[in-house]
């Protein structure tokens, strides 16, 4: 049965997904360190590499920063989506598929998800809560991020959506119906209903922080399997509550 399945994701269309998801991450790597700026940092050091890991509000304006937006969405969030996917190709053996489609609808609604993001980046640039790189100028700012994203992991929304993504086959007979395109966008929207305050954490840990994507990707990821996200999700939450709490209060003190 494993090896079955192994097999079975190694077909084109899971191909053509992993490599989309690579090619995602190498363009967060690109954007993060442009190559003719290799010799710069070998004599500016870490510190000046840090300080290109984002595309700037002035210099990519609304375009720019969204399509930062939606390459980081896609690389961070059609990971956490694979049980999902994997759920919908293993329907198709039985009936009729369009994996395209349902990878289509999902990136819709992130691609919804990068507009906003976006605007709200050069809004807080604006008022001069985040620098041109995207990292936050206030500790309580940050602080406040973190208890937002803390106390959305204890809400009754977020159970309900993780309920959803931890049983993908329940999700998929209840819509069958719709199609491949709808049940895509019903997925990212439930994905999003999971991920969207998790994801703004960037806002307190730097925009395009390629540390800070990995390991947000990989907690999201776990928090969507239901034999360790029951164990995560709220502990998580008082992780971040705290660490809120302790970051606003030294700015404070």
């Amino acid at each position: 049965m494993v090896a079955a399945r192994i097999r079975g994701m190694a077909r084109p269309h899971w191909l053509t997904l992993y490599g989309g998801i690579l090619a995602a991450w190498a363009m967060l790597y690109a954007m993060a360190l442009p190559p003719d700026l290799r010799d710069m940092a070998g004599i500016y050091g870490a510190e000046f590499l840090r300080s290109l890991c984002v595309v700037t509000p002035d210099a990519a304006g609304l375009a720019g920063l969204t399509l930062m937006w939606l390459v980081m969405s896609a690389a961070m969030m059609a990971p956490t989506a694979l049980p999902a996917f994997a759920t919908y190709d293993e329907l198709g053996r039985r009936a009729e598929t369009r994996f395209g489609a349902l990878v289509a609808g999902y990136l819709v609604v992130w691609g919804g998800f990068s507009v906003l993001a976006a605007v709200a980046q050069i809004a807080l640039t604006q008022a001069g809560a985040l620098t041109v790189f995207g990292d936050s100028r206030s500790a309580v700012f940050s602080g406040a991020i973190l208890v937002l994203a803390g106390a959305y992991q204890f809400s009754a929304l977020k159970e309900a959506c993780l309920s959803k993504c931890r049983a993908p086959l329940a999700f998929f007979l209840e819509h069958w119906a719709e199609g491949a395109f709808r049940n895509g966008v019903r997925l990212g929207v439930v994905c999003m209903g999971c991920c969207w305050a998790l994801m703004l954490l960037a806002f307190a840990g730097g925009v395009m922080n390629i540390a800070f994507m990995g390991l947000a990707t990989l907690l999201m990821a776990l928090e969507k399997l239901s034999f360790v996200g029951a164990w995560l999700t709220r502990p998580l939450g008082g992780i971040l509550i705290a660490g809120g709490l302790a970051l606003a209060a030294s700015a404070i003190v």
